[in-house]
């Protein structure tokens, strides 16, 4: 296993990433750091990094460095963005930073940013028709991909730091915003391949600002999850919000709850992006996505594969990780995950549900055990906590809430009702007969592989009358297994209103 550090030196923040890779083309961050060094701001004056920018610049990677250390980290990959790649002072920048920090910087064309962003999203989100926003501090890109394939991208040479400076002309803040959304559309209508693209394209937004929208979103909401990845937003409640920070000074801004105070001067710019380009794409609403360069450095990394052809099942990747992270029984998982399906399959006779709720149970069944890694009594309950926290790409929030109420619920447990209300804006009264269902078949999945020897192979179910009879298929002695799962003969009556015997 290798440890790397990921320095991304952006033109408003430097991030520091450090994630463990695994052999087998996996990887998991294990601690991170960012500080707000602004290494753009004042550039458009004469194109130079300005001296007390710079010396920030590099306490923070001292900083950096440092963390590193601690960690015990093998290597460390370190590339600069916008505002170093435009620097007329870049040589001696960089210079600086390798004889005082010793840190090699490389620095990104805007290609290899454009095409880093997208690897981030592609091999996170399962979106196969998407464009995507990214708004950093120098620069903001737009990345257009169908069918998992990159087709067009532009960087455009401004972001929310080089907007707030360029607009601070001594008008209010709401009249900044209307010049920086003119100026923005300005620039949008000469990307020429935006007319083209198709109307049902999924918007992705990429960047902090997008990360702190959804950390005021969340508040006024009042939404359960602290899960950024995938949040969906209209852009309605988007201009909600979008209006009433608009017209604030910024001392008013640093107190709003869910944003950063190292931003509130330069978010009204970012916002002002935004509504411009949802304005001219017409675009009804967009998912704001967790991941962006520095993910997209680390697949590079973790999964050499990603530089030719992105991640083809998002979700049973971020599955396989989960389950190495947390040093789950791989082999009993995938039985168990088959199994499910095959009860999900031959019952679909009784229960009616579409595929997406298949998808929740493979989701539940992949994690069902996550929760020993807390303690094995009540692990159900653990396993809950874990899948609802954890960073499944692939899949909704929705599809998480409710695979998290599954695993849950699929040792004798019914569904904690008070828990589940928390989620209400979320879910559905038939995602609650939903789950109770899908919790038995995992249990009974679960049974049928109780020595861990694989015993049991597959499932035949025969619906008869009033009962289901469940015949398995065995390559040995399938006592315990079969013993085991008819314990669950109550709940499955319960839930499908049917009497179960496996033989």
């Amino acid at each position: 296993m290798e440890k790397l550090g990921i320095i991304d030196l952006g033109s408003n923040t430097a991030r520091l990433v450090i994630a463990e890779l695994f052999s087998d083309g996996h990887y998991m961050v294990i601690d991170e750091m960012k500080e707000s060094v602004r290494l753009g701001q004042d550039m458009d004056r004469d194109g130079f990094l300005k001296p007390q920018r710079v010396a920030e610049t590099i306490k923070t990677l001292k900083m950096f460095k440092r963390l590193c250390e601690a960690n015990s980290v093998d290597r460390i990959i370190a590339v600069g963005t916008a505002a170093v790649r435009r620097a007329k002072n870049q040589r001696s920048f960089l210079d600086e930073i390798q004889a005082s920090c010793n840190i090699k910087i490389r620095v990104l064309s805007e290609a290899e940013e454009a095409i880093l962003v997208y690897r981030g999203v592609i091999n996170t989100m399962d979106i196969p028709k998407g464009i995507i926003l990214e708004i950093g501090g120098g620069s903001t890109k737009i990345v257009y991909y169908n069918r998992r394939n990159l087709l067009n991208y532009a960087s455009l040479p401004f972001g929310a730091v080089t907007l707030t400076d360029l607009f601070a002309n001594g008008a209010t803040p709401e009249e900044s915003t209307k010049q920086i959304e003119t100026f923005f559309t300005e620039q949008l209508k000469k990307v020429e391949w935006l007319k083209e693209v198709d109307p049902e394209t999924q918007m992705i937004g990429v960047g902090g600002s997008f990360r702190n929208l959804f950390k005021i979103n969340k508040l006024i909401q009042k939404y359960p999850l602290d899960i950024v990845h995938n949040y969906r937003l209209g852009v309605d409640g988007f201009k909600d919000v979008y209006e009433k920070i608009r017209v604030l000074d910024v001392d008013k801004r640093k107190k709003i709850k869910g944003l950063s105070p190292s931003r509130a001067d330069i978010m009204p710019a970012a916002m002002a992006i935004i509504n411009s380009f949802v304005s001219y794409m017409n675009v009804q609403n967009f998912v704001v996505g967790g991941n962006g360069l520095r993910e997209g450095l680390l697949f590079n990394q973790a999964l050499p594969l990603t530089l030719e052809k992105p991640v083809s099942d998002v979700l049973t990747y971020s599955l396989e990780t989960l389950i190495k992270y947390y040093d789950c029984d791989k082999t009993h998982v995938e039985r168990v995950v088959q199994l499910s399906v095959q009860l999900f399959k031959q019952l679909r006779v009784l229960h009616k549900f579409s595929r997406q709720y298949l998808k929740v149970l493979k989701i539940a069944a992949s994690l069902h055990d996550c929760g020993k890694r807390v303690k094995y009594y009540n692990h159900q309950k653990h396993s809950w906590y874990m899948i609802l926290n954890a960073s499944i790409y692939g899949a909704t929030h929705r599809e998480i809430v409710l695979a998290a109420f599954v695993a849950c619920c699929h040792k004798k447990e019914d569904v904690p009702m008070a828990e589940w209300a928390k989620y209400k804006d979320i879910v559905t009264e038939e995602d609650l007969d939903a789950v109770k269902k899908l919790g038995v078949l995992l249990r009974i999945a679960e049974s049928l592989d109780r020595s861990r020897g694989g015993v049991v192979t597959g499932v035949n179910c025969d619906v008869l009358g009033d009962s289901v009879i469940m015949k398995t298929e065995v390559t040995g002695d399938a006592l315990l297994e079969i013993n085991d799962a008819s314990t669950a003969n109550a709940e499955f009556k319960k839930a499908f209103r049917k009497n179960l015997e496996i033989l």
